[in-house]
């Protein structure tokens, strides 16, 4: 049997002692601050290239750097509360006080997209943006977030996939190595994370740059936002198949993750998230073109 043995890489970058505490960068926390940046940037660039507009721009460069902090209080809060409430509510519930303490890890996609969907609705009613093309430019930067972010779940060695046999499966250490080892071999699985990283990511990311650069999408309001609620819909479902459950969601402590677990005819929880944004995202996209 072949198989790739899991790469030995830190989950820290670097850390400092400070005597009552350590200060660590971990490659998580690096993605985050990567994709936020370089989505700021790649926004700033596409609203100052009148080409890409059908008449002006519906934000300047100044408003887009504003946005950031609004993104940022988004991404954090929606992530943590979603993660919160989808998996491991007994688990808060009776500590309180780890909900705080985000450092320790627990952050939910689709928790965070809520967050940030709020954050943007706000922002635009605040600075009298139209929200539609403001929609389009938060949806196009989105895959670089992901990118990084699922490399980042690689590294950590979690949200790994289900055993597998195929070549290129992976021998996690942890807990994903003495789920399904025996006696002669070890636990092989999908990385899920990384084909995550490759369709919700780079194959978005790729085919939003073409759509807006060379086809000139963002003249269609919504079309770009519909079209990442869809693709990333898509590709999170398809992914479901082969990516390990959530063990909460199987807890009689999470009563709601565990509804959700047992009332998907079949289909698990991210299935079951994801299916209200393919179709919101197919409506978009249908919306828009026709307009």
């Amino acid at each position: 049997m072949t198989y790739i043995p899991f790469p030995d890489i830190s989950p820290e970058i670097f850390s400092i002692d400070l005597g009552p505490m350590t200060l660590a960068l971990r490659w998580y926390a690096l993605a985050y601050i990567v994709g936020l940046i370089a989505g700021w940037k790649l926004i700033a660039r596409m609203v100052s290239t009148p080409r890409l507009w059908p008449a002006a721009a519906p934000a300047r460069p100044d408003q887009i750097e504003r946005l950031l902090t609004w993104v940022i209080v988004g991404v954090i809060l929606g992530g943590r509360i979603g993660y919160v409430l989808f998996y491991d509510l007994g688990s808060f519930a009776a500590d309180p006080g780890r909900i705080l303490r985000v450092w320790e890890g627990g952050m939910s996609f689709h928790g965070g997209f809520l967050g940030v969907v709020v954050a943007g609705i706000w922002f635009c009613r605040r600075e009298q943006i139209p929200m539609l093309p403001m929609a389009d430019l938060m949806a196009a930067v989105a895959p670089i977030g992901i990118l990084l972010g699922r490399i980042a779940n690689f590294i950590n060695a979690e949200l790994w996939g289900r055993p597998t046999t195929l070549p290129w499966g992976v021998a996690f250490p942890g807990e994903a190595a003495q789920s399904c080892a025996t006696a002669d071999l070890p636990c092989i699985r999908h990385p899920s994370q990384l084909y995550e990283a490759g369709l919700e990511g780079l194959l978005l990311l790729v085919l939003f740059t073409y759509l807006i650069w060379r086809r000139g999408w963002l003249r269609f309001p919504g079309a770009i936002a519909g079209l990442f609620f869809a693709g990333y819909g898509l590709s999170r479902f398809a992914v479901e198949f082969v990516r390990q459950p959530d063990a909460q969601f199987t807890s009689a402590d999470n009563p709601l993750g565990l509804y959700l677990h047992l009332g998907g005819y079949g289909l698990t929880a991210g299935q079951l998230l994801s299916l209200p944004m393919i179709i919101v995202g197919l409506w978009f996209v249908l919306r828009a073109r026709k307009a």
